[in-house]
């Protein structure tokens, strides 16, 4: 064969190899990534990190077949913020988005933008919450604002559209389109799936409308807490289950129990006649019952009914949101694409189920600064646990890492493949926290503290000089503030604390500018 026909062959099986490129996965090292988020689901309502209240099967396949990390934190309990950090690798006062009040800066350097560039494509689908349109996606698919559970309007790459179903469902809908039929399937993908479960108000699928009703949860240990010990902060809040969730929004009566207008009607006018009919015949003997009832009822007993209410609702939005990580993780199984996608499975934050008698989060106390991370790479070995203190802030530089793409300098995060990898020798002793949003909705006040293995140190500030000291092995559930009895261990922890604010360069707390914000 001449040199000429060998050029000829030679073109026609790279113009034969472009073609099945074209239809087939790409054979690539780079590994695909797949990061799913729910808003407010709490570590507590996982079943691989407690069973007491829910069985997660399919969130708990990922930490079978990968790692769960047990102590995993945000930086920012709040859900525009924690995401603002995830895609950006920094801190809220280096992003600029330090409360929900916020815009993003979309012009800004973030992990996807980065991971675009260097040859992937990448979506997002599900809730976003930012104000401005999301950039760095060649797909974007997402909710406005806090999004509806039922019947919810999706932008479209800047379409609004009103689409019929369930949030959960229809958002894993569109994930599965883009991965199945729309991206570019010579590319490594690297896809965001956020779902607006379990967020406040808690309204479940059809199916899960009398899930639970045979059953009552116990109530957490401490919720009736008095807040003794303790500050302003912990007393002047405004989340509490039994003071301040609303006969309506949160409850789902349609009349008060003085037979005032409980304002919830309007929101079921998106429900289509199926669907109202559904939340009618499970909710309205459940609500007739109570409202009988309620007149011979002590306070006592009126919050633990709240209790009930709220924990099954949130708890039957779960479930919906396990069904469908189910769906996803079925798809890479069986489209052969699970053993080289990188899957994560977290919320954008933690949240308290009746801890301390509270609903929400923005505290830095556990149940809201703790957040439920899962993690499978591929080639990992599953079922491992790793106990060091890892952050939010960690995610970029880890998606980075594994990508092969350049980690900039800029960001603060560290890459979790050396934790993944096994190699455990070098790494943080304490976590930095900082939330903003005061005065604001729930009057959670302004602070910033640390957190290592055993002690956690927390300065209320604003319009308050309160400091808090929590020994966690000795108290867990952070009921006795020991700062005034361990006056070397608070300046120790102190300086330890003014060091993560120069490595972070966060002097936010001083800085009027960020005061008036």
């Amino acid at each position: 064969m001449n040199t000429k026909h060998l050029m000829i062959v030679g073109a026609s099986l790279l113009s034969l190899g472009m073609h099945q490129a074209q239809g087939k996965e790409s054979k690539t090292s780079r590994p695909n990534i797949l990061f799913i988020m729910s808003d407010d689901h709490a570590y507590q309502a996982i079943s691989s990190y407690d069973n007491s209240l829910i069985k997660t099967p399919n969130i708990d396949r990922i930490a079978q077949k990968g790692v769960l990390f047990e102590h995993a934190f945000v930086t920012n309990s709040i859900c525009a913020p924690s995401r603002a950090v995830l895609l950006t690798g920094k801190l809220s006062h280096k992003n600029g988005h330090i409360n929900n009040r916020s815009t993003f800066d979309g012009s800004q350097q973030t992990f996807p933008k980065l991971l675009q560039k260097a040859g992937y494509q990448t979506a997002i689908v599900g809730k976003w919450h930012l104000k401005s349109d999301p950039t760095g996606f060649d797909y974007w698919n997402v909710l406005p604002g806090q999004g509806s559970y039922y019947n919810p309007d999706f932008i479209e790459m800047g379409e609004k559209k009103r689409i019929e179903g369930y949030s959960t469902t229809l958002t894993t809908d569109f994930a599965l389109q883009w991965l199945d039929e729309d991206r570019d399937q010579s590319k490594p993908f690297c896809l965001l799936l956020h779902h607006k479960a379990p967020h406040r108000n808690w309204k479940p699928e059809e199916k899960y409308l009398n899930l639970y009703d045979d059953k009552d949860f116990p109530l957490p240990e401490n919720f009736f807490d008095e807040y003794e010990n303790r500050g302003k902060a912990a007393k002047e809040q405004e989340m509490s289950i039994a003071k301040d969730m609303k006969w309506g929004h949160d409850m789902k009566l349609m009349k008060t129990p003085e037979g005032g207008d409980s304002k919830f009607e309007w929101e079921l006018k998106r429900f289509n006649d199926k669907q109202l009919k559904a939340w009618h015949s499970a909710y309205g003997p459940k609500n007739e019952k109570f409202l009988k009832e309620y007149k011979n009822m002590t306070p006592e007993e009126v919050a633990k009914w709240k209790y009930q209410r709220y924990i099954k609702d949130y708890l039957r939005c779960i479930k919906s949101v396990d069904d469908n990580v189910g769906r996803v993780l079925d798809y890479l199984e069986e489209k052969g694409l699970a053993d080289n996608t990188i899957i994560v499975y977290t919320s954008d934050q933690g949240f308290y189920l009746g801890e301390h008698g509270w609903f929400d989060k923005r505290f830095m106390y556990e149940q809201s600064h703790r957040t439920p991370l899962l993690m499978r790479v591929p080639g990992q070995k599953g079922g491992k646990k790793i106990d060091e203190l890892v952050m939010n802030l960690d995610f970029a530089s880890t998606f980075l890492d594994y990508a092969g793409v350049d980690i900039p300098a800029d960001i603060q995060g560290e890459s979790l493949k050396p934790l993944l990898s096994g190699k455990h020798a070098d790494w943080r002793d304490a976590v930095y926290y900082h939330y903003y949003e005061y005065p604001a909705v729930h009057q959670v006040k302004r602070h910033y503290g640390i957190r290592t293995e055993r002690y956690k140190l927390i300065h209320f500030y604003h319009d308050v000089d309160e400091w808090e000291l929590y020994d966690l092995k000795k108290d867990p559930m952070e009921m006795n503030n020991i700062y005034d009895e361990q006056p070397e261990l608070a300046e120790k922890l102190k300086k330890q604390l003014e060091e993560l604010q120069e490595k972070y360069d966060d002097h936010t707390h001083t800085d009027r500018a960020y005061l008036k914000r």
